[in-house]
């Protein structure tokens, strides 16, 4: 017999518990009640799919591959932004702006950018105020938003990773955001 713990018992204490198994007596004025048995369901066959209609049965599409993760900035880079050998490229201030305001501007400023040639960009999300709301949520709704932003399928093909800019660029209320470069028109 095993124990819950995966314990087996061993043959002394496997022989005490049948001794007090067989001790046991029902509670006066109570009939000792039988165990249910268990219903057997009859063995199933599986269905065989039913063809649909205008639908090709054998090999499914194969899915679309992820894109790749976005990536934080090379240590190189950060090396270089922190001594003031390389700078942003180009700013954009989100402040003051309500959330589908900010989202159609981060669209339009990233896309100008990129066909620029701009590599680096900083975002300005600002800290929001210290403290909760009234509903108990954390402050800074754009601080929390940009990253989710960027990860949406309107705006991956333009970014190549972000992280949270250093401190004399804005600390956690910015965001450093590495742009793709711009492909370039064929013949």
């Amino acid at each position: 017999m095993r124990s819950r713990r995966g314990r087996t018992l061993s043959e002394a204490d496997l022989a005490l518990w049948r001794q007090v198994a067989r001790s046991v007596k029902p509670l006066p004025g109570r009939a000792p009640v039988e165990p249910e048995p268990l219903p057997v369901a009859p063995p199933s066959l599986p269905e065989e799919p039913q063809p649909v209609p205008g639908v090709a049965l054998g090999r499914p599409s194969p899915a679309k591959p992820a894109p790749p993760p976005l990536a934080p900035l090379e240590n190189r880079l950060r090396t270089q932004l922190r001594r003031g050998q390389q700078g942003v490229e180009a700013v954009i201030d989100l402040h003051g702006m309500r959330q589908d305001e900010a989202h159609l501007a981060l669209r339009a400023f990233l896309r100008r950018e990129q066909g620029r040639g701009t590599r680096l960009a900083l975002v300005v999300t600002g800290k929001g105020a210290a403290g909760t709301t009234l509903f108990g949520e954390e402050r800074g709704v754009l601080r929390r938003v940009v990253p989710h932003w960027l990860r949406l399928p309107d705006l991956r093909p333009l970014v190549v990773g972000f992280e949270e800019a250093q401190a004399r660029h804005g600390g956690s209320g910015a965001l450093y955001v590495r742009l793709r470069r711009a492909r370039e028109a064929g013949p």
